[in-house]
Protein backbone atom coordinates (compact mmCIF):
# COMPACT_ATOMS: atom_id res chain seq x y z
CA UNK A 1 0.00 0.00 0.00
CA UNK A 2 1.37 3.51 -1.02
CA UNK A 3 1.30 5.75 1.88
CA UNK A 4 0.49 9.42 1.60
CA UNK A 5 2.30 11.62 3.59
CA UNK A 6 -1.08 14.19 4.39
CA UNK A 7 0.66 15.65 7.38
CA UNK A 8 3.62 17.40 5.11
CA UNK A 9 0.52 19.74 4.00
CA UNK A 10 -0.78 20.54 7.43
CA UNK A 11 0.67 23.88 7.70
CA UNK A 12 -0.17 24.95 4.25
CA UNK A 13 -3.66 23.47 4.61
CA UNK A 14 -4.50 25.33 7.94
CA UNK A 15 -3.51 28.90 6.39
CA UNK A 16 -5.75 28.09 3.26
CA UNK A 17 -8.94 27.46 5.68
CA UNK A 18 -8.06 30.62 7.59
CA UNK A 19 -7.81 32.35 4.77
CA UNK A 20 -11.13 31.31 3.05
CA UNK A 21 -13.03 31.58 6.64
CA UNK A 22 -12.23 35.09 7.50
CA UNK A 23 -12.34 36.17 3.66
CA UNK A 24 -15.97 34.41 3.93
CA UNK A 25 -16.85 36.06 7.29
CA UNK A 26 -15.42 39.62 6.08
CA UNK A 27 -17.35 39.81 3.20
CA UNK A 28 -20.40 38.73 4.80
CA UNK A 29 -19.85 41.09 7.79
CA UNK A 30 -18.64 44.04 5.85
CA UNK A 31 -19.88 44.30 2.66
CA UNK A 32 -23.10 42.16 2.17
CA UNK A 33 -24.37 44.12 5.55
CA UNK A 34 -24.95 39.86 7.08
CA UNK A 35 -26.79 37.31 6.25
CA UNK A 36 -29.87 36.52 4.19
CA UNK A 37 -32.19 35.44 6.40
CA UNK A 38 -35.59 33.54 4.65
CA UNK A 39 -38.76 33.89 6.07
CA UNK A 40 -37.91 30.90 8.77
CA UNK A 41 -36.26 33.54 10.92
CA UNK A 42 -38.49 36.77 9.95
CA UNK A 43 -41.96 38.14 10.87
CA UNK A 44 -44.27 36.85 7.90
CA UNK A 45 -47.33 35.33 6.39
CA UNK A 46 -48.35 31.93 6.08
CA UNK A 47 -51.53 30.74 3.55
CA UNK A 48 -52.30 27.37 2.78
CA UNK A 49 -54.31 27.56 -0.69
CA UNK A 50 -56.17 25.40 -2.66
CA UNK A 51 -55.47 26.12 -6.67
CA UNK A 52 -56.33 22.82 -8.52
CA UNK A 53 -55.20 24.46 -11.72
CA UNK A 54 -51.18 24.70 -10.58
CA UNK A 55 -48.97 21.81 -11.75
CA UNK A 56 -46.36 22.11 -9.52
CA UNK A 57 -44.39 24.84 -6.96
CA UNK A 58 -42.69 27.04 -9.55
CA UNK A 59 -45.76 27.40 -10.98
CA UNK A 60 -46.94 29.50 -8.23
CA UNK A 61 -43.48 31.00 -7.69
CA UNK A 62 -43.86 32.36 -10.90
CA UNK A 63 -46.58 34.38 -10.85
CA UNK A 64 -45.82 35.44 -6.69
CA UNK A 65 -42.17 36.25 -8.11
CA UNK A 66 -42.76 39.73 -6.69
CA UNK A 67 -43.45 38.51 -3.20
CA UNK A 68 -40.18 36.21 -3.33
CA UNK A 69 -42.38 33.19 -1.76
CA UNK A 70 -41.57 30.07 -0.23
CA UNK A 71 -44.15 27.51 -1.75
CA UNK A 72 -44.51 23.75 -0.76
CA UNK A 73 -47.17 21.24 -1.40
CA UNK A 74 -48.97 20.13 1.04
CA UNK A 75 -48.80 15.49 0.89
CA UNK A 76 -52.12 14.03 -0.21
CA UNK A 77 -53.61 17.03 -1.40
CA UNK A 78 -53.29 17.58 -4.99
CA UNK A 79 -53.32 20.89 -5.80
CA UNK A 80 -52.88 22.60 -1.62
CA UNK A 81 -49.92 24.68 -1.71
CA UNK A 82 -48.58 26.13 1.42
CA UNK A 83 -47.14 29.98 0.96
CA UNK A 84 -44.74 31.73 2.75
CA UNK A 85 -43.64 36.06 2.30
CA UNK A 86 -41.84 37.71 4.65
CA UNK A 87 -43.64 40.87 6.14
CA UNK A 88 -42.92 44.62 4.47
CA UNK A 89 -42.69 46.90 7.30
CA UNK A 90 -43.81 49.55 5.04
CA UNK A 91 -47.10 48.22 4.34
CA UNK A 92 -50.02 48.77 7.01
CA UNK A 93 -52.57 45.62 7.78
CA UNK A 94 -50.11 43.48 6.28
CA UNK A 95 -51.50 40.13 7.00
CA UNK A 96 -54.97 41.48 4.67
CA UNK A 97 -53.27 43.41 2.42
CA UNK A 98 -50.68 40.72 1.31
CA UNK A 99 -53.40 37.76 1.35
CA UNK A 100 -55.88 39.72 -0.85
CA UNK A 101 -52.82 40.64 -3.62
CA UNK A 102 -52.08 36.86 -3.23
CA UNK A 103 -55.83 35.55 -3.82
CA UNK A 104 -55.99 38.26 -6.96
CA UNK A 105 -52.91 37.18 -8.56
CA UNK A 106 -53.34 33.45 -8.38
CA UNK A 107 -57.03 34.03 -9.43
CA UNK A 108 -55.94 35.72 -12.65
CA UNK A 109 -53.06 33.10 -13.41
CA UNK A 110 -54.95 30.07 -12.43
CA UNK A 111 -58.61 31.07 -12.23
CA UNK A 112 -60.21 28.66 -8.68
CA UNK A 113 -58.08 29.69 -5.88
CA UNK A 114 -59.30 28.85 -1.95
CA UNK A 115 -57.61 30.01 1.08
CA UNK A 116 -57.49 27.17 3.75
CA UNK A 117 -55.97 28.96 6.35
CA UNK A 118 -53.79 32.02 7.08
CA UNK A 119 -51.15 32.10 9.96
CA UNK A 120 -49.04 35.12 10.78
CA UNK A 121 -45.64 35.14 12.10
CA UNK A 122 -44.86 37.60 14.58
CA UNK A 123 -41.03 39.15 15.01
CA UNK A 124 -40.39 37.60 18.35
CA UNK A 125 -41.66 34.06 17.05
CA UNK A 126 -39.13 34.65 14.16
CA UNK A 127 -36.18 35.92 16.69
CA UNK A 128 -37.50 33.16 19.41
CA UNK A 129 -36.90 30.31 16.77
CA UNK A 130 -33.06 31.91 16.05
CA UNK A 131 -32.19 31.81 19.37
CA UNK A 132 -33.25 28.09 20.19
CA UNK A 133 -31.72 26.96 16.88
CA UNK A 134 -28.55 28.20 17.95
CA UNK A 135 -28.56 26.49 20.99
CA UNK A 136 -29.24 23.36 19.56
CA UNK A 137 -26.55 23.12 17.35
CA UNK A 138 -24.57 23.70 20.44
CA UNK A 139 -26.28 21.13 22.28
CA UNK A 140 -25.42 19.31 19.77
CA UNK A 141 -22.05 19.77 19.79
CA UNK A 142 -21.44 19.59 23.59
CA UNK A 143 -22.72 16.02 23.27
CA UNK A 144 -20.68 14.94 20.46
CA UNK A 145 -17.62 16.28 22.73
CA UNK A 146 -18.58 14.10 25.12
CA UNK A 147 -19.35 11.21 22.63
CA UNK A 148 -15.88 11.04 21.27
CA UNK A 149 -14.23 12.19 24.75
CA UNK A 150 -15.63 8.74 26.57
CA UNK A 151 -15.17 6.47 22.98
CA UNK A 152 -11.48 7.81 22.40
CA UNK A 153 -9.67 10.12 24.27
CA UNK A 154 -9.93 14.18 25.03
CA UNK A 155 -7.06 14.66 22.04
CA UNK A 156 -9.39 12.78 19.91
CA UNK A 157 -12.28 14.95 20.77
CA UNK A 158 -10.91 18.12 20.87
CA UNK A 159 -9.20 17.38 17.09
CA UNK A 160 -12.60 16.11 16.10
CA UNK A 161 -14.58 19.41 17.48
CA UNK A 162 -12.34 21.54 15.64
CA UNK A 163 -12.79 20.25 12.28
CA UNK A 164 -16.50 20.29 13.00
CA UNK A 165 -16.79 23.87 13.80
CA UNK A 166 -14.50 24.49 10.97
CA UNK A 167 -16.66 23.12 8.75
CA UNK A 168 -19.48 24.81 10.09
CA UNK A 169 -17.53 28.03 9.71
CA UNK A 170 -16.64 27.56 6.37
CA UNK A 171 -20.63 26.42 5.38
CA UNK A 172 -21.71 29.70 6.77
CA UNK A 173 -19.21 31.90 5.74
CA UNK A 174 -19.79 30.62 2.10
CA UNK A 175 -23.74 31.43 2.02
CA UNK A 176 -23.53 34.80 3.87
CA UNK A 177 -20.89 35.59 1.15
CA UNK A 178 -22.85 34.43 -1.88
CA UNK A 179 -26.16 35.93 0.22
CA UNK A 180 -28.03 32.35 -0.27
CA UNK A 181 -31.12 32.33 1.78
CA UNK A 182 -30.77 31.22 5.20
CA UNK A 183 -33.64 28.95 6.38
CA UNK A 184 -34.32 25.94 8.37
CA UNK A 185 -33.40 24.22 5.32
CA UNK A 186 -29.81 25.38 6.16
CA UNK A 187 -29.89 24.57 9.76
CA UNK A 188 -30.59 20.97 8.27
CA UNK A 189 -27.79 21.33 6.08
CA UNK A 190 -25.78 21.98 8.43
CA UNK A 191 -26.62 19.33 11.20
CA UNK A 192 -25.72 17.14 8.42
CA UNK A 193 -22.68 17.87 7.45
CA UNK A 194 -21.97 18.36 11.22
CA UNK A 195 -22.69 14.65 11.52
CA UNK A 196 -21.20 13.09 8.02
CA UNK A 197 -17.86 14.91 8.57
CA UNK A 198 -17.64 13.48 12.09
CA UNK A 199 -18.35 10.26 11.13
CA UNK A 200 -15.48 10.57 8.43
CA UNK A 201 -12.92 11.56 11.39
CA UNK A 202 -14.29 9.17 13.98
CA UNK A 203 -13.28 6.04 11.19
CA UNK A 204 -9.85 7.91 10.56
CA UNK A 205 -9.36 8.24 14.12
CA UNK A 206 -10.56 4.49 14.79
CA UNK A 207 -7.90 3.29 12.10
CA UNK A 208 -4.83 5.58 13.99
CA UNK A 209 -5.79 4.46 17.57
CA UNK A 210 -5.71 0.65 15.85
CA UNK A 211 -2.71 1.57 14.27
CA UNK A 212 -0.89 2.83 17.57
CA UNK A 213 -1.10 -0.50 19.34
CA UNK A 214 -0.10 -2.71 16.22
CA UNK A 215 2.87 -0.27 14.52
CA UNK A 216 5.54 -0.25 17.00
CA UNK A 217 8.72 0.99 14.64
CA UNK A 218 6.50 3.98 13.53
CA UNK A 219 6.47 7.36 14.80
CA UNK A 220 2.77 9.08 15.63
CA UNK A 221 3.44 11.27 12.20
CA UNK A 222 4.24 8.49 10.36
CA UNK A 223 1.05 6.28 12.01
CA UNK A 224 -1.14 9.08 11.11
CA UNK A 225 -0.32 8.98 7.37
CA UNK A 226 -0.55 5.01 7.52
CA UNK A 227 -3.94 5.42 9.16
CA UNK A 228 -5.27 8.12 6.07
CA UNK A 229 -3.72 6.30 3.51
CA UNK A 230 -5.54 3.23 4.50
CA UNK A 231 -8.68 4.80 4.91
CA UNK A 232 -8.35 6.93 1.81
CA UNK A 233 -10.29 4.49 -0.37
CA UNK A 234 -13.19 4.44 1.97
CA UNK A 235 -13.42 8.01 2.04
CA UNK A 236 -13.18 8.91 -1.70
CA UNK A 237 -15.97 6.56 -2.74
CA UNK A 238 -18.24 7.39 -0.21
CA UNK A 239 -17.82 11.47 -0.68
CA UNK A 240 -18.10 10.52 -4.65
CA UNK A 241 -21.02 8.47 -4.06
CA UNK A 242 -22.80 10.91 -2.12
CA UNK A 243 -22.23 13.58 -4.19
CA UNK A 244 -23.51 11.87 -7.50
CA UNK A 245 -27.04 11.78 -5.49
CA UNK A 246 -26.36 15.36 -4.38
CA UNK A 247 -25.56 16.99 -7.29
CA UNK A 248 -28.62 15.33 -9.30
CA UNK A 249 -30.90 16.61 -6.86
CA UNK A 250 -29.23 20.26 -7.05
CA UNK A 251 -29.44 20.37 -10.92
CA UNK A 252 -33.63 18.54 -10.82
CA UNK A 253 -34.79 20.50 -7.95
CA UNK A 254 -35.63 24.30 -7.72
CA UNK A 255 -36.03 26.73 -4.77
CA UNK A 256 -35.69 25.59 -1.06
CA UNK A 257 -34.20 22.36 -1.89
CA UNK A 258 -31.92 23.37 -4.63
CA UNK A 259 -30.22 25.54 -1.95
CA UNK A 260 -29.88 23.15 0.24
CA UNK A 261 -28.72 20.74 -2.15
CA UNK A 262 -26.28 22.73 -3.03
CA UNK A 263 -24.95 23.85 0.98
CA UNK A 264 -24.56 19.47 1.13
CA UNK A 265 -22.16 19.73 -2.01
CA UNK A 266 -20.01 22.28 -0.38
CA UNK A 267 -20.29 20.70 3.21
CA UNK A 268 -19.48 17.47 1.96
CA UNK A 269 -16.45 19.09 0.05
CA UNK A 270 -15.23 20.63 3.18
CA UNK A 271 -15.92 17.97 5.29
CA UNK A 272 -13.85 15.56 3.32
CA UNK A 273 -11.18 17.84 3.38
CA UNK A 274 -11.08 18.85 7.23
CA UNK A 275 -11.03 15.10 8.20
CA UNK A 276 -7.15 14.95 6.78
CA UNK A 277 -6.39 18.08 6.77
CA UNK A 278 -7.59 19.81 9.71
CA UNK A 279 -8.33 16.73 12.50
CA UNK A 280 -5.56 14.72 11.93
CA UNK A 281 -2.88 17.28 11.74
CA UNK A 282 -4.73 18.89 15.19
CA UNK A 283 -3.92 15.41 16.99
CA UNK A 284 -0.64 15.10 15.76
CA UNK A 285 0.02 18.90 17.62
CA UNK A 286 -1.54 17.78 20.88
CA UNK A 287 0.72 14.61 20.69
CA UNK A 288 3.84 16.18 19.98
CA UNK A 289 3.31 19.19 22.82
CA UNK A 290 2.32 16.66 25.03
CA UNK A 291 5.41 14.69 24.38
CA UNK A 292 7.18 17.73 24.49
CA UNK A 293 6.08 18.24 27.95
CA UNK A 294 6.81 14.76 29.01
CA UNK A 295 10.32 14.86 28.02
CA UNK A 296 10.83 18.32 29.84
CA UNK A 297 9.26 17.14 33.15
CA UNK A 298 11.59 13.88 33.12
CA UNK A 299 14.74 15.66 32.17
CA UNK A 300 14.04 18.52 35.30
CA UNK A 301 13.41 15.66 37.47
CA UNK A 302 15.95 13.79 36.71
CA UNK A 303 18.22 16.43 37.00
CA UNK A 304 17.23 17.28 40.20
CA UNK A 305 17.81 13.75 41.36
CA UNK A 306 21.02 13.96 40.02
CA UNK A 307 22.24 17.11 41.47
CA UNK A 308 20.71 15.92 44.82
CA UNK A 309 22.50 12.12 45.24
CA UNK A 310 25.70 13.06 43.34
CA UNK A 311 29.09 13.88 45.68
CA UNK A 312 30.39 17.73 44.79
CA UNK A 313 33.65 17.30 42.87
CA UNK A 314 35.97 20.56 42.81
CA UNK A 315 37.90 19.21 39.14
CA UNK A 316 36.61 21.80 37.39
CA UNK A 317 37.74 20.29 34.21
CA UNK A 318 34.74 17.48 34.30
CA UNK A 319 32.38 17.84 32.31
CA UNK A 320 28.02 16.50 32.51
CA UNK A 321 27.41 14.10 30.20
CA UNK A 322 24.60 15.20 27.77
CA UNK A 323 21.97 12.31 27.72
CA UNK A 324 18.52 11.88 25.46
CA UNK A 325 15.23 12.47 26.63
CA UNK A 326 15.25 8.35 26.58
CA UNK A 327 18.12 8.12 28.94
CA UNK A 328 16.40 11.06 31.26
CA UNK A 329 12.87 8.74 31.30
CA UNK A 330 14.81 5.51 31.85
CA UNK A 331 16.76 7.19 35.03
CA UNK A 332 13.87 8.25 36.60
CA UNK A 333 11.91 5.03 35.92
CA UNK A 334 15.23 3.63 37.36
CA UNK A 335 14.67 6.18 40.35
CA UNK A 336 11.06 5.43 41.20
CA UNK A 337 11.72 1.56 41.64
CA UNK A 338 14.41 1.61 43.67
CA UNK A 339 12.48 3.85 46.04
CA UNK A 340 9.67 1.27 46.31
CA UNK A 341 11.54 -1.15 46.71
CA UNK A 342 12.61 0.75 50.02
CA UNK A 343 9.51 1.15 50.49
CA UNK A 344 8.99 -2.44 50.97
CA UNK A 345 11.65 -3.60 53.15
CA UNK A 346 10.39 -0.81 55.55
Amino acid sequence: MKVYNVTRYRIPALITSAVFILAFWGYTIFVAGGFNFGIDFKAGLNLTVDVPDADNEQAIREVLGDFKPQVQTVSNSKGRFIIRIAEDPNVENFQQVATDKIVKELKSAFGSVKVVSQEYIGSSFAAQLASQTIWLTLIALGLILLYVWVRFKLNYAVSAIIAVFHDVLFLLGFIGAFQLEFSTATIAAVLTIIGYSLNDTIVIFDRIRENTRIVKDKSFREIINISISQSLSRTLITSLTTLLAVVAILIIAGGTIQIFALNLVVGIIVGTYSSNFVASPILLAWHNAQVKKAHKKASSSSFSAETSSAPQKKDSSSTPKKQTAEEIAEATARKARTKKKKKKKK
